[in-house]
């Protein structure tokens, strides 16, 4: 693909590392990278806490009426006027807090996940292409499915945690103030709830993060055999890839199924534990009220607060297993954010790119097994045709990828007009830079809106000519209205090809880097294309080739070879 170097993303270097799971209930690299989960957070204490004092304040006025009525015999309704205007104040706060609450938690949580998929983007985009090959499927899953079962959490699970750390505490204490006896009932069941969410984390430890690895697996698998199904098909090969796909549909589906198994079961268990213990409590309450031992106004007031001090810990273990996946997934995220470099160092020397010199001086860049390129020295000169060759796996590209600043080198210097690399402002180094990568790559849109990505074009006839591509613009009815998907689908390899070489060849920036240009054309194609980036480098364009083809070594000026030292 020719790409408008000047537009690309500034690249930063984040190192592959494994995820780094943050086993706190909350993470607050959340709060860190989310201004509106910050906002999303108050405003669910603020809520909370009006939601407890309402549940306290409803509870003590039902207890009041009720113990007034039935120990008294108190019927008159005026009598209790005050009491029942503050009880349904109470209850119509709690209901217009928790329409507030469940709002404003879906708006908070779908920007959320928007902001923290737009900081994993940009820091992707920034990645270096050595860094983010290897990551690639894992963050195209995060970005795309994963991140959103941040939803769940943030909807569910983050609304009980606040609950559970206000409602909890407070209704035990109006409860010790009430009866003492059920309090200390509460007090003592009341770590049974806790304990059990810990076994079950214990036994459900992973499981997300399995479901997401399986998931990640499986859509990267898919997205192969869909990019290559073409070549499987022209072969007679599409059924070949189904077994693979099955199993791993059938490993997703078991790790799936698994997770939700004990995610039932759980539940079940924490319920089942809830009633028990607030029995426990009733069945206190009921005998001291036949033997007199406790007032019934204390006792209502009791037993309505029991079920409300156990509630929030039920709604967590229930909401906590909605949450694993999208918290694996945020984690996943929050280590490629983590993992962003300050990319401030870079320089702002702007220099004139047309008949600039560029220069390699013992350039090493360490990949997998050693150094490729291993000690690069050469020139590149303007007005000629410099290839730069060598063996697979020497580090012809990367050359190429140090030479754009898309990665740093780890030692020794590539300049641009006598200014390291490093120094230069990028938008303004990639704004001379027309760059035709080994695979290219199309956008959806026209055929006309894929050629002018790099702005301005220039003796368009002549290149298109140059490259071919005037036949298939005569095959086509819509010529350069002619539509093509993503990747350029419509189009066969060499067509890609012709089109992106065309928007190379019809460019007017002064720099032009391309990796094996030649690839899927014709002998005559090849002698038309090479002709044409001669007399490119004859009008002073600086034309920079990687390629090993004995047609491009025989076109070239100068061929400077590139070789590795693997360990």
């Amino acid at each position: 693909m020719t790409i408008e170097v000047g537009d690309a993303p500034v690249p930063a270097q984040v190192s592959p590392g494994g995820e780094r799971a943050s086993r706190r209930p909350v993470d607050p690299r959340l709060w860190r990278y989310s201004a509106a989960a910050r906002g999303y957070l108050v405003l669910t204490v603020g809520l909370s806490l009006v939601n407890v004092a309402m549940v306290i304040v409803s509870a003590l006025m039902i207890g009041r009426v009720l113990g007034g009525v039935i120990v008294n015999g108190a019927t008159d309704l005026g009598q209790w006027s005050t009491e029942l205007v503050v009880l349904a104040i109470a209850v119509g706060v709690r209901a217009v807090g928790t329409w507030l609450q469940s709002r404003f938690a879906h708006r908070a949580a779908t920007r959320v996940v928007a902001e923290l998929r737009g900081e994993v983007l940009g820091v992707a985009t920034r990645m270096q292409p050595r860094e983010l090959d290897p990551r690639r499927d894992e963050i195209a899953t995060v970005l795309t499915r994963g991140i959103d079962g941040l939803l769940p959490y943030l909807i569910g699970y983050l609304p009980a945690l606040v609950l559970a750390a206000t409602l909890t505490p407070a209704t035990l204490v109006v409860i010790a103030f009430q009866d003492l006896t059920s309090a200390a009932i509460i007090f003592v069941t009341l770590p049974l709830i806790p304990i059990f969410m810990i076994l079950i984390g214990l036994l459900t430890k992973g499981k997300a993060a399995k479901t997401l690895t399986a998931m990640t697996t499986l859509s990267s698998q898919l997205l192969d055999l869909l990019a290559g199904l073409p070549t499987l098909r022209a072969l007679g090969r599409e059924q070949g890839p189904a077994m693979r796909i099955r199993e791993l549909g059938d490993a997703h589906r078991r790790t799936t199924m698994s997770a939700l198994r004990v995610a039932f079961l759980s539940s079940m268990v924490l319920e089942l534990l809830a009633t028990l213990c607030v029995a426990l409590v009733a069945v206190s309450i009921g005998l001291r009220l036949v033997y007199g031992d406790m007032g019934l106004e204390a006792g209502i007031v009791a037993l309505i607060l029991a079920p409300e001090v156990y509630l929030p810990l039920r709604m967590v273990g229930t909401q906590f297993h909605a949450a694993e996946d999208g918290m694996a997934a945020a984690s996943r995220a929050f280590a490629v954010i983590d993992a962003d470099r300050d990319d401030s160092g870079h320089g702002t020397e702007i220099v004139e790119f047309a008949g600039a010199r560029i220069e390699f001086e013992d350039v090493d860049v360490r990949s997998r097994y050693g150094s490729a390129p291993h000690g690069l020295t050469g020139a590149l000169e303007p007005g000629a045709v410099s290839v730069l060759t060598g063996p697979n796996g020497s580090g012809k590209s990367t050359a190429v990828q140090a030479l754009l600043g898309l990665i740093d080198v780890d030692h020794g210097e590539v300049r641009v007009a006598g200014k390291a690399v490093g120094a230069l402002d990028r938008s303004s180094w990639w704004a001379q830079v027309a760059w035709l990568p080994q695979h290219p790559v199309l956008v959806p849109g026209t055929l006309d809106e894929n050629l002018r990505l790099i702005g301005e074009v220039l003796d368009l006839e002549e290149a298109c000519a140059a490259t071919g591509f005037d036949v298939v613009l005569a095959e086509l009815p819509d010529g350069w209205g002619t539509r093509v998907g993503a990747g350029g689908v419509g189009l066969s390899l060499g067509q890609r090809q012709r089109l992106a070489l065309t928007r190379v060849l019809s460019t007017r920036r002064p720099v032009l880097v391309l990796d094996e240009p030649t690839a899927h054309l014709d002998d005559n194609s090849e002698r038309t294309v090479l002709d044409s980036l001669r007399r490119l480098a004859a009008a002073g364009r600086t034309v920079v080739v990687v390629g090993h083809r004995p047609t491009l070594l025989a076109a070239a000026d100068r061929v400077i070879e590139v070789s590795a030292d693997v360990a």
